[in-house]
Parts: C-alpha cells; sequence; structure tokens
C-alpha cells in the first residue's frame, strides 16, 4: 500500500468518525435507522451520496464503525496507560474499564445498538464485533497464546464483557463503583487469570471455534461487543 493510499484511507476514516460523531446524538433518541443517518447528514453537512459512500451497508456498517472505533480508542488509551507494569489481570480489567468508561456519553447509543441487534437477522455483526473487542483487550494485555488458550482465553473473555456491558447499561451508582466491583469479581471467578486453571484447559479441549464459543458466551443477541461489544 503507497503513502497516497494510506493519506485517503485515513481521511475518509476521519470523515468517517466526523459523521458518526453528528449521527449518534440522534441514535440516543431515535434509534440506529436510515433516517437516523439522513439526519445526522444533514448535521455534518454532506449529502446522502456521500453518506452512502462513507457507509455503504448504511446502518450496520455505521454500528460497525462505531464498535470498531471504540475498540481502536480503547488501544490506544490503554497503551498510554503503561499496561507493562501490570499485572496481566490488572490489564484485563484495565482495558474493559477503559472501553466502557470511553462509552460512557453515548450510553444510551449503546443501549440502541443492543436493541437493533437483539432484532433477528441482525446478531451476527454483534457476535463478530464482541469477538473484536475481546481479542483487541488480549492483544493489547499482551497475550501470545496460540494453543487454545487463544480461543478459550476470547471466549471466556467474552461471558465477562457482556456480564459486565449489561450491568453497567443499569448501574446508578457513582462513578460506575458497582460495574468496577462486579467486572473484578467476574474477573476473579471466571477468568482466573493468570493462572489459567484446568477448567480453562478442559473448556479448550471442547471447543469448536471462536464464533460457536461467542455465540454460548453472548446473552442471547443482545450485546453488541455481544459481539463484543
Amino acid at each position: 500500500m503507497t503513502e497516497d493510499t494510506d493519506s485517503v484511507l485515513e481521511k475518509r476514516e476521519a470523515e468517517r468518525d466526523r459523521v458518526l460523531d453528528c449521527i449518534l446524538p440522534h441514535v440516543m433518541f431515535d434509534g440506529w435507522s436510515r433516517k437516523t443517518l439522513r439526519h445526522g447528514a444533514e448535521d455534518a453537512g454532506i449529502s446522502i451520496a456521500e453518506l452512502d459512500r462513507l457507509f455503504p451497508a448504511g446502518v450496520t456498517d455505521c454500528i460497525g464503525h462505531f464498535l470498531d472505533r471504540a475498540d481502536r480508542d480503547m488501544v490506544q488509551a490503554f497503551q498510554s496507560r503503561n499496561p507493562s507494569g501490570m499485572k496481566i489481570r490488572e490489564r484485563i480489567g484495565t482495558a474493559v474499564r477503559i472501553r466502557l468508561e470511553q462509552a460512557a456519553p453515548h450510553k444510551e447509543a449503546v443501549r440502541r445498538t443492543l436493541a437493533y441487534l437483539a432484532i433477528p437477522g441482525h446478531g451476527g455483526i454483534g457476535t463478530r464485533s464482541l469477538y473484536k473487542t475481546v481479542d483487541a483487550i488480549w492483544k493489547a494485555a499482551g497475550d501470545t497464546a496460540t494453543d487454545y488458550n487463544f480461543y478459550t482465553k476470547r471466549g471466556l473473555l467474552a461471558a465477562v464483557y457482556s456480564a459486565t456491558v449489561l450491568f453497567w447499561l443499569n448501574d446508578t451508582s457513582e462513578d460506575y463503583a458497582e460495574t468496577w466491583a462486579f467486572l473484578d469479581r467476574r474477573i476473579q471467578n471466571v477468568m482466573q487469570i493468570p493462572k489459567l486453571s484446568g477448567r480453562l484447559k478442559e473448556a479448550g479441549e471442547k471447543l469448536k471455534n471462536p464464533f460457536e464459543a461467542l455465540k454460548s458466551c453472548a446473552p442471547k443477541r443482545r450485546s453488541p461487543f455481544a459481539g463484543a461489544r
């Protein structure tokens, strides 16, 4: 890929980010729809043709970009926290916490995303996005596993992450203190990081592929990150 091509792609991603920021306020009130995207395009000062060029698959493309950007921002923020000085358990907990803290300004949009993904036929993007999120977290945490641990780590984290997102959506405690306590308990009791126990190995032996794992771990198409959301 040439430098010119990289520059074009970077500009396109920056424009997608800008337009997404104009769309999200409408999602908070009206959910994900073609009408919502049109309102966002109007606010961004672009034509419908330009909107379609930026998000060819419409709503699903825009949701995918919303979740992908959240992963990208999470990794960037996580890397600035000097993760090399943390234990692996701290790295995982910190990355998940960053992801949700960054999503807080768009909490209602996250809720609306879950509602959209709960519609029959929309679950695939949620499952893929959850896998991408937990994979990004493990890689940022320094995971280099290539054996059964690769998928079992991601499958177990998918369960932890999905449950934490759902808890967070209904948490009214100050600074989400109850969510962070919930997350810590889930990591302690379910993940068993860093000493992946015999329970993890047993799960790995039964695991067929990452997508099957995610389907069993995710809460019945209710999470974007569910999917990972």
